[in-house]
């Protein structure tokens, strides 16, 4: 019994070291196969992360269009907006705008003075029968500051070539031609550009009471894109609004007085308001730009101009309309047109009042024609919107 005890009691160890060696290989696979269903439980949640951020392949585009989008670089060269006819030109070298500045034939043409003062431009139609009122008028306008044009509607140039500042005037003539006519042809926005405003007067205009350069400064001030000089009151008058007010250096309105006109405290438009008449106007160059479009090319008096110009005033015409008081003038109204700025002795009476009288009938059928096309324009344009959607009152 002894020996078997004691071999018992040598293996007694043994016994016991497998089931702890047991539990712990037990403890280890348990904690592995913990592992490995927590990285597959968590393995679909990244799978599925990019496909939720994917679109439906209903909406998907093709795979070329994404890759034309992703590589396809844009063409600076498309779309530059030249000014027709410029398109064979590198873009540089196009000079779209000019000007009536007469150049040196010597000299750097490069070297500019940058203390000049802006000019203005001054355009008048002339006749050699007003040359001596013409006279006057131009040399009221300082050089520094006004290029002067005259547009000769009896063909006479020579006989200007006396007048101290005719040398550095620009001479246009054609027989038998308005102002207007003169205007369209000779006066393109890209060429006016510069000038910082555009007078177009008539010949028949005394400047005794008129100072330009005062006149530009309140023009300025006042914020006016077209006005004129208030008329004497010894002046033809045709309408009530551009006569002088005696108060004030601008005024931009008028309303019905003692009984008479037609223009009352809810007026609004033409000739009540934001309005000049067309015998001493002055644009600034953003408004001619606007009304030259709007001269028609064959209605050579203009009338019923006049009435529309308040929608050239880049902006409300009741404020940017006006007319100046404290610098005023004088209109003689001698009628030049029908005769082509010869003298009266040079026709017979009746032949020249015949003249006269086809110059008004024309006029009076342009007002016609010009207003069946401003409303054939609007109905025409369904994309306009018109600002001052009542009807102008008509004087």
């Amino acid at each position: 019994m002894g020996p078997i005890s004691s071999d018992a009691s040598q293996k007694r160890p043994f016994s016991i070291a497998p089931p702890a060696a047991l539990i712990f290989f037990v403890l280890v696979v348990v904690a592995s196969t913990i592992v490995t269903l927590d990285r597959k439980e968590n393995l679909p949640i990244l799978q599925l992360k990019p496909k939720e951020i994917i679109a439906p392949e209903e909406i998907r585009p093709p795979t070329s269009e994404l890759r034309v989008e992703l590589t396809e670089e844009p063409n600076i060269c498309e779309n530059q907006c030249k000014p027709s006819g410029s398109e064979a030109l590198p873009r540089g070298i196009v000079q779209d705008k000019s000007n009536f500045e007469m150049e040196s034939l010597g000299g750097n043409p490069e070297r500019k003075d940058d203390s000049r003062p802006s000019k203005s431009l001054l355009a008048i139609p002339v006749g050699i029968k007003q040359k001596a009122v013409v006279d006057k008028l131009v040399s009221k306008f300082p050089a520094a500051n006004f290029t002067v044009m005259l547009f000769h509607y009896d063909g006479v140039v020579d006989r200007w070539g006396d007048l101290k500042w005719s040398g550095r005037a620009i001479h246009a003539a054609a027989r038998d031609q308005t102002k207007w006519w003169f205007g369209k042809r000779f006066l393109h926005p890209d060429l006016v550009a510069e000038y910082e405003y555009i007078f177009l007067w008539d010949e028949d205009i005394e400047v005794d009471s008129f100072d330009p350069l005062k006149y530009l400064r309140i023009v300025r001030r006042e914020g006016l894109e077209i006005s004129q000089p208030a008329l004497d009151h010894r002046s033809q008058i045709h309408h009530r609004l551009t006569a002088r007010a005696r108060k004030g250096d601008v005024h931009r309105r008028f309303y019905k007085t003692n009984g008479h006109g037609r223009c009352y405290g809810n007026s609004t438009g033409p000739p009540c308001t934001g309005w000049v008449e067309m015998m001493v106007p002055v644009f600034s160059h953003a408004a001619w730009r606007c009304a030259w479009h709007m001269i028609q090319n064959d209605l050579i008096y203009a009338w019923g101009l006049d009435f529309k110009l308040g929608y050239c005033a880049q902006g409300d015409r009741s404020r940017n309309v006006g007319v100046v008081d404290s610098q005023y003038v004088l209109h003689r109204g001698i009628p030049t047109l029908g005769d082509g700025g010869k003298a009266p002795v040079s026709k017979s009476t009746s032949t020249s009042a015949t003249d006269r009288y086809a110059v008004r009938q024309r006029s009076y059928d342009e007002l016609q024609v010009f207003n069946r096309r401003w409303r054939d324009a609007v109905a025409e344009d369904g994309c306009w919107t018109d600002p001052y959607p009542n009807p102008a009152t008509t004087g």
